[in-house]
Parts: C-alpha cells; structure tokens; sequence
C-alpha cells in the first residue's frame, strides 16, 4: 500500500471515529461482518446453479421468499442469533442460486460482463456506503420516502407493463431502479445507524437490508450492461 493510500485510509478511519460513537461503530463491523458473509454464500448459490448441481430457480426463489418474510418477522434474541444468521446465510445462498440463470445467459453473451458488473457493483456500494457514513447525521433519510414512492410506482408499470410489452417502460424500469437502489443503499446506510442509536442491535436484520440493496443494483447493472453488449455484438455483425 503506498504513503498516499495509507494517508487516505488513515484520514478516513480518523473521520469515521470522531463522526460516528463506539457503539455504532461496533454494530457497522458486525452488520458489514454479516453482509459480507451472506454476499459469499450468494456467490457459492451462484456458482452451484453454474455446475449444475442444483438448478432449483423457482424453488430457491420461493424459499428465499420464505426465509426474507421470517428473518423481518422475527424478533432479535440473543440465543437465537446463530440459528438467525444461519437463515440468513441460507437466504444468500438461495438468492445466489436464483441468479444462476441469468448469469447462465450473461455469460454465453460474454463472461467479461458479469466481472464488470460485479467490480461495479462493489465500487458504487462502497462509495455510497461511505458517503453515507461520513454524511452529515440523519442527511439522506428524506430519501426513503422519495424511493418507496419510486418503488410503487415501478410496480404499477410493471404488472401493467405484463400487458402493454412497452420496451420504453422495461428500460426505465431498469434504469430508475438502479438510481432507486443506489438511493436506498444511502438512506438503510443512515437508517440502521439511526436504529441502532435507539436501541436495535439486530445486525441479521440490518445486514439484510444491505444485502437486498446490493443484490438488486447488481441485477439490474448487469442487465443493463449485456444489453449494451448485445448492441455493440449487433453493430459489428452489421459492420
């Protein structure tokens, strides 16, 4: 790591200790801890639908359903907190599991994109997730309802969208959905700090949260980005 890099890293863990108190700074570990756990087990579901081994789209959808429902329905205890963060961990792998077939036609377009997408997935989760942590207490909580607003309406489009077959409302769901989650991830940033602050320790709960954000900004960007593959492989064969 050179001086500069050391230098930036030391400024920010500098901000991040005088901004933020000890005890949310222990719960951020613990959430992030989680998270990263739950993202690892997504890859490994991702990865066994790739072998083959278990192409359960459907199935692992619905139970990751199941799952999502009982970890928000259920109440934090710290005797049950192993047996929830093994659900949780289950939910990741299930989630993974569930984008094995789009990764599937991804990579038969060109694997390079779903490495784009990952490395841009991580960058701007990264980013936000900071700004988020170094803003201003409380800035971008007037998001959440910007976005829930944001967020039904795309359901409208969506279900009438079944019918219509408007590629025009296809696209601007994608793309407003990514600025959606890119908001979203701001907003729960701030949002499970605030919890936290009042009281709420339940890091499987929060890191879910993160985790849905995540997964959803990775879905719509690496659509977004074979799109733009299947163009620019269109171009050349017009060539």
């Amino acid at each position: 790591m050179s001086a500069s890099m050391q230098d930036s890293f030391a400024r920010f863990a500098n901000n991040i200790g005088n901004k933020i108190e000890p005890e949310v700074r222990h719960h951020l570990v613990r959430v992030y801890a989680c998270l990263t756990a739950t993202t690892v087990c997504a890859a490994v579901g991702a990865f066994v639908h790739l072998l083959g081994i278990w192409e359960a789209g459907l199935l692992s959808g619905l139970g990751s359903i199941g799952l999502a429902l009982y970890l928000s329905l259920s109440v934090e205890d710290p005797k049950t907190f192993y047996t929830r963060l093994g659900l949780l961990l289950g939910f990741g792998f299930l989630v993974g599991n569930t984008i094995g077939p789009l990764l599937d036609m991804v990579i038969s377009i060109e694997p390079q994109v779903v490495v784009t997408a990952l490395i841009g997935t991580s960058v701007v989760f990264i980013s936000l997730s900071c700004s988020a942590l170094l803003a201003k207490r409380g800035s971008f909580l007037f998001l959440g309802g910007i976005f829930m607003s944001v967020l039904s309406l795309m359901a409208l489009f969506g279900l009438a969208n079944i019918f219509i077959q408007s590629q025009f409302i296809y696209q601007a769901h994608l793309y407003v959905g990514l600025v959606a989650m890119a908001g979203f991830v701001l907003f729960d940033t701030q949002m499970i700090m605030e919890k936290r602050r009042a009281g709420s320790t339940d890091c499987v709960k929060h890191s879910m949260e993160l985790f849905f954000d995540l997964v959803s900004m990775f879905r719509r960007l690496l659509i977004i980005l074979t799109q733009k593959e299947e163009r620019e492989q269109r171009r050349r064969k017009n060539k």
